[in-house]
């Protein structure tokens, strides 16, 4: 269960964190980072610890 919420709220903070725009309408570096890291989090836990893949 812990898996699936942490898998849920990664995916949250990735898609707010890549799609996030500033007032000109560019992304941020720093969105752009913590999107990044925050889905490889995503990748790593939705192969390894739910579908035991890896």
């Amino acid at each position: 269960m812990i898996d699936w919420i942490f898998l849920l709220v990664t995916a949250v903070i990735a898609w707010h964190a890549l799609t996030h725009r500033n007032d000109d309408g560019e992304n941020d570096i720093g969105h752009l980072l913590f999107g990044a890291i925050a889905l490889l989090f995503f990748v790593r836990v939705l192969f390894v610890d739910i579908l035991q893949l890896l």
